[in-house]
């Protein structure tokens, strides 16, 4: 009973910090304090500090802001307006035509962005005024770029992924790999919902105005081969054993300032906008887990991880029920905090009871980026609302809408994982070690 007080204490004490505009890493310092000085004898400042350094000077942590300024860099490149220019002769013969175009795109930009936002922003700028002079329906285009742009939260180099490992203390380059096929058949099922939908509506899919020859195709894309390779080169130097993720990051960063230097497209303001870019975002997140290392700090001070997971032990739940019940609870959760905050101010608790129903921690990775990528467009604090929000100004409640067809097919993909684990499992086992 002493564990249920110590838990609302914690979650009173946090969402009063969080419901005044306090920072989400701010307010996690305070909780931490409360926790230490209300019910421990050691003195906080002294622990949280040798604890904070410690999480703080991980090497593991380096390849966060490389792959956040990998990134920045395409982001400020012209690979918004050539990706749409190169995808669509290859999309528009598909059932449902160039609304394909939006997954595509999300899913090969999250696999150099790593950011949901990122995704939908430079996706968004590029398809949807294409998509609209087309005449392609506007809640399909709002809904499918909504949901599909959660695709950067699990595709490589994921920064969700990232945090997760470093909290769990898990191999970067084994959630990577772990994360590419279920991401890739969740791109596969948001597309054959695409495609259902022109055939029972077909009147809303517009005509295709010109048919382009496979020549004409391929002169196209000619700016998307690239990216493409840059992709393949990051993620084929971790599968392959020969970059660990943090090398595999730098040699990205390299890539990207080469790309964007053969597109024209760099030059001293995009380099400092890109440095700037990467270095807020990496502060943020940085001081997010500062926050969330103190507070493991003092609930494993207070004994609560361990009493929760014993108690959670004692009402001998399989490990089906307590999956279905972790993802109702992150649901909830990602309502009121972004995808980072929720994996790091949780993680501390969820690990005990996930290897307590033996559970494969790098599995559970992916679990928990497909319920997280949920909670991004589920009102009122889901962040891929408010980002679409600021580039349609559609009414909140709209998007939200628009984007339950998505929702439900994530809910889907869960279950697919948990009948279907090596989905994730599969690359992981498979890979070879870093050299040296």
């Amino acid at each position: 009973m002493e564990e249920i007080y110590l838990v609302l204490i914690f979650l009173f004490v946090l969402f009063l910090l969080l419901g005044t505009g306090v920072w989400v890493g701010l307010a996690l310092f305070g909780v931490a304090y409360l926790g230490l000085e209300m019910f421990t004898s050691r003195p906080a400042g002294d622990a949280m500090l040798t604890r904070i350094w410690t999480g703080s000077s991980s090497w593991t942590l380096t390849a966060l802001p490389l792959f956040i300024w990998m990134g920045e860099i395409l982001f400020r490149s012209r690979l918004s307006q050539d990706m749409f220019r190169g995808l669509s002769p290859w999309m528009q013969r598909l059932p449902g035509g160039l609304v394909h175009v939006n997954i595509v795109g999300c899913t090969i930009f999250a696999a150099v962005s790593g950011s949901s936002a990122a995704t939908l922003t430079t996706v968004g700028k590029m398809s949807i005024p294409e998509l609209r002079k087309r005449g392609y329906p506007e809640y399909m285009t709002i809904g499918t770029l909504t949901g599909a742009a959660t695709l950067g939260l699990m595709i490589p180099p994921s920064l969700t992924l990232i945090v997760y490992g470093v909290a769990v203390e898990q191999s970067i380059s084994k959630l990577f790999m772990a994360g590419i096929l279920p991401g890739i058949v969740l791109a596969g099922m948001f597309m054959a919902y695409v495609a259902g939908w022109s055939f029972l509506r077909p009147s809303e899919v517009p005509k295709i105005a010109n048919r382009m020859s496979f020549s004409e195709k391929l002169r196209e894309s000619r700016f998307l081969i690239p990216i493409i390779l840059l992709i393949l080169v990051v993620i084929g130097s971790m599968y392959g054993g020969w970059a660990t993720a943090t090398e595999a990051a730098s040699i990205g960063v390299i890539g990207a300032f080469i790309l964007a230097a053969a597109q024209g497209s760099l030059n001293r303001k995009t380099f400092i906008d890109s440095l700037l870019g990467a270095t807020k975002t990496s502060a943020m997140i940085a001081l997010i887990l500062m926050g969330a290392t103190a507070l493991t700090l003092a609930m494993g001070f207070t004994g609560l991880p361990r009493a929760l997971a014993e108690f959670i032990e004692s009402l001998q739940l399989s490990q089906f029920s307590l999956l279905m019940a972790l993802m109702l609870f992150y649901i909830v959760l990602g309502m009121f905090l972004d995808g980072i905050s929720s994996v790091v101010l949780t993680m501390a608790i969820v690990q005990e009871m996930v290897i307590g129903a033996g559970i494969d921690l790098i599995w559970f990775g992916i679990f928990i980026v497909i319920v997280v990528e949920m909670a991004q467009i589920t009102p009122p604090i889901g962040f891929n609302l408010f980002v679409m929000q600021g580039i349609t100004n559609h009414e909140m409640g709209y998007i939200a809408k628009t984007a339950i067809p998505l929702f439900l097919i994530m809910v889907l993909m869960v279950f697919v994982m948990i009948f279907v684990p090596e989905l994730a499992t599969f690359l992981p086992d498979n890979m070879r070690g870093p050299r040296g």
